[in-house]
């Protein structure tokens, strides 16, 4: 078996071995498992049923997971994305009245939309045309913002309407719960110790049994609700709607932007970018992630696309296709073993991602403080990111600052047409839409 996992994934080329990638993909697989909940929960408010949205959601994590594991060989895992799920649900059903079918029809054609640039080598231009000081914005936003989704799950920072964000209640038992398991994932990564951040998560859970904040479920197995309610439900009558085109170029866009930049961050992090900046096998993970959406589109979810909690594995040693491969297996499982799954509160991922976060901020000392038309560009992607809630955005703006600042600087030829273009496209979005 060793043998034949070093043949499929190439472990000691990547520096790495089974042990260790396995529990990259177990630690992985903890801090996106609410997935698995979550997304029903939002999902339904469309008219969607819980149970096969439940389904649905682990069987295209899952496949898309497994597609990334066996076309790009990168521990990076996919599952439906948080924000497109909400602007699915809210958004689109509710807000603009379009039947969940029509919408699925919407985020079919979206991935077809992906796979056709991915076959034309456009989303792989893109990819590896940012320049490597945007790449390092990228990751270190990511972190900024992986660490803020986190101190907002353990509830450290909760809404204030006067500041928009303030402290929680650090007397609450979940916010006590979390700050324990950062100090002791904290510790034992300084002990050296392998697996930290998953000792960390499962120490927290227990300890959160034993106080009452989660209970123990009554069993262990569950069959899995049937997918079919939702299976293949496209409707593709709105066509001639122009919101339909609205709704599918949003999807695109968010999703384009978002894939971009939690492969750049990712594997930015891991140290998978080759010396030019530039990171191999990109096609095959863009078209994994296309392939991911479309299917997902089949099985009745919203828009699937590659996770930011992926850094978790990435932290704990995974480099190859093995740790997504363990990730997918799991989601697999879920369906069987949700009871368990459940268990989980979000106090003991929640520090896991804050710590994943500060990991992903070391990225910075590569960047060059001195040129100021570098710098500041990745500061900006760094700041927006977090602050809007949307790796998109932070894209958006760092690669408008850097095409600007370059022109003005009398930089403009540093400028590639990839991102001159990408920025002139930016600013007429915001302008006209």
């Amino acid at each position: 078996m060793a043998s034949l996992l070093e043949n499929r994934f190439h472990l000691k080329e990547a520096g790495t071995d089974v042990r260790t990638e396995v529990l990259a993909g177990i630690t992985t697989f903890m801090t996106m498992a609410y997935i698995i909940f979550v997304n029903p929960g939002i999902l339904q408010n469309a008219g969607m049923p819980f149970g096969a949205l439940m389904t649905a959601t682990c069987l295209a994590s899952a496949l898309a997971t497994f597609l990334m594991a066996f076309m790009a060989n990168y521990p990076i895992a996919l599952a439906p994305g948080m924000g497109l799920n909400a602007f699915f649900a809210f958004g689109v059903v509710l807000g603009m009245g379009i039947s969940w079918q029509v919408a699925l029809a919407a985020i079919f054609i979206e991935g077809i939309l992906f796979i056709l640039l991915t076959l034309t080598k456009v989303r792989e231009s893109i990819v590896n045309g940012i320049p490597k000081s945007l790449k390092i914005g990228i990751s270190t936003g990511i972190g900024l913002f992986i660490a803020f989704i986190g101190l907002q799950s353990a509830g450290i920072i909760v809404k204030n309407d006067a500041v928009l964000v303030g402290l929680g209640n650090m007397k609450s038992v979940e916010v006590l719960l979390a700050f324990a398991g950062f100090f002791i994932m904290v510790t034992l990564e300084v002990r050296k110790v392998r697996g930290s951040i998953l000792w960390g998560i499962l120490a927290v859970t227990a300890l959160a049994v034993a106080l009452g904040v989660t209970k123990m479920p009554d069993g262990v197995l569950s069959m899995p609700p049937s997918v079919l309610p939702i299976f293949g439900k496209m409707d593709f009558s709105g066509l001639a709607n122009p919101n339909f085109w609205i709704v599918m170029f949003s999807f695109f866009f968010v999703d384009f932007f978002d894939t971009v930049g939690t492969l750049v961050g990712v594997t930015n992090r891991a140290g998978m970018l080759d010396s030019e900046g530039r990171l191999p096998r990109a096609s095959r993970a863009l078209m994994a992630d296309a392939i991911g959406t479309t299917a997902g589109a089949v099985l009745g979810t919203s828009t699937v696309t590659s996770y930011v909690e992926s850094a978790s594995g990435v932290e704990q040693g995974g480099r190859t296709g093995l740790t997504a491969f363990v990730t997918g297996i799991l989601f697999l499982l879920a369906l069987f073993f949700s009871p368990i799954v459940s268990i989980v509160p979000a106090c003991a991922t929640a520090p896991a991602l804050v710590l994943v976060g500060i990991f992903m901020m070391a990225s910075l000392k590569d960047l060059d403080f001195t040129d100021w038309t570098n710098f500041v560009p990745a500061c900006v992607a760094l700041f927006v990111m977090p602050f809007t809630y949307s790796i998109a955005h932070g894209i958006e703006f760092g690669i408008i600052s850097f095409a600007v600042l370059k022109i003005l600087g009398g930089k403009a030829k540093e400028v590639s047409p990839i991102m001159l273009g990408l920025a002139v496209l930016f600013i007429a979005k915001e302008i006209f839409f």
